[in-house]
């Protein structure tokens, strides 16, 4: 195990009898939602992971050390801090080490942290990937990365619709990762159901992502795999309104020159106040149907 690796005692006690664990990021606790409102979404989404059968592992840095698992005192310092604690990618994780830091964890580093502790499946809301203009500003998310060298299965609602969703998916494609539809043929695109873009295979059941997980690992391949499932129909915005909602937000971010690791987050909240919290409680329904896929499909790894 990695020296710098803490795993808490219901995760490890998981792993070592073979059952179900699922991993769950940090970054919507400090960086995605507001206090108390990220606590209380964090600990729902791992309630749903326990009654869809599996343990929940919900990863970041603290003190320096990487966690696979916190206790909800833990979880509460996260929301708390908020945007105080450091947004953690790849890069950033020698030096939150080195200096005994906080992070939150993106898609990237919870896959890095998830693989670290033997986890296989990790659920979020949406992955990062090409933004928009990256033709000239070559702002391309880390997660597409990690996704083609770290074997972890992410149950997501698509790429978030801020982003080049075709763009995203040709640079998939390119290195070798799966993207598979649950339930459905087409690409979501986070707060909608469809995006126009279509997925390389569609998957009914959490068996077949099971089956096919695991013949992806039995081939040797070294990348993830990239589930994509729709926001439940009842929570799923009108394209129109979400649209408008993200173009103003990415007009004003170029105005303000905002970039890099900051973009994102600035995008999500813009987008919060723009649709007048609709996008909010969008975001924590389809994370709450991303866990319970992502457990049920654990389950089914476990047998």
């Amino acid at each position: 195990m990695n020296k710098y690796l803490d795993i808490a005692p219901e995760v490890k006690a998981a792993l070592e009898q073979g059952k179900p664990v699922v991993a769950l990021e940090s970054t919507i606790i400090s960086h995605g939602m507001p206090y108390p409102k990220n606590v209380e979404t964090a600990l729902l989404v791992e309630d749903t992971i326990r009654k869809n059968g599996a343990v929940p592992a919900t990863i970041a840095v603290i003190g320096g050390r990487l966690k696979a698992g916190l206790s909800h005192e833990e979880i509460e310092y996260l929301g708390k801090a908020g945007r105080d604690v450091a947004k953690a990618s790849r890069r950033d994780l020698p030096a939150l080490v080195a200096r005994g830091a906080d992070g939150a964890t993106t898609v990237t580093t919870t896959m890095i942290i998830a693989h670290m502790a033997g986890i296989q499946v990790f659920a979020t809301g949406g992955i990062g990937g090409v933004h928009r203009g990256a033709e000239t500003t070559m702002d391309i998310s880390a997660d597409l990365e990690e996704l083609a060298q770290t074997p972890v299965m992410v149950v997501c609602a698509g790429a978030k619709s801020i982003l080049d969703l075709g763009l995203t998916l040709e640079y998939l494609e390119t290195h070798g990762v799966p993207v598979i539809g649950y339930g459905t043929e087409e690409l979501p695109a986070f707060y909608t159901r469809k995006s126009g873009f279509g997925v390389d295979y569609r998957v009914d059941s959490p068996e077949e992502l099971a089956a096919m997980f695991r013949a992806q690992r039995d081939l040797g391949y070294k990348g993830g795999m990239l589930v994509t499932n729709p926001i439940p129909e009842e929570y799923a915005m009108d394209k129109a309104v979400i649209d408008a909602a993200i173009e103003q937000a990415l007009k004003e971010s170029v105005e303000q020159g905002v970039h890099g690791k900051e973009t994102t987050p600035f995008l999500l909240a813009r987008v919060v106040e723009l649709t007048g919290g609709d996008s909010l409680e969008s975001n924590i329904k389809l994370v709450l149907n991303n866990a319970a896929v992502a457990a049920q499909t654990a389950c089914r790894l476990c047998k």
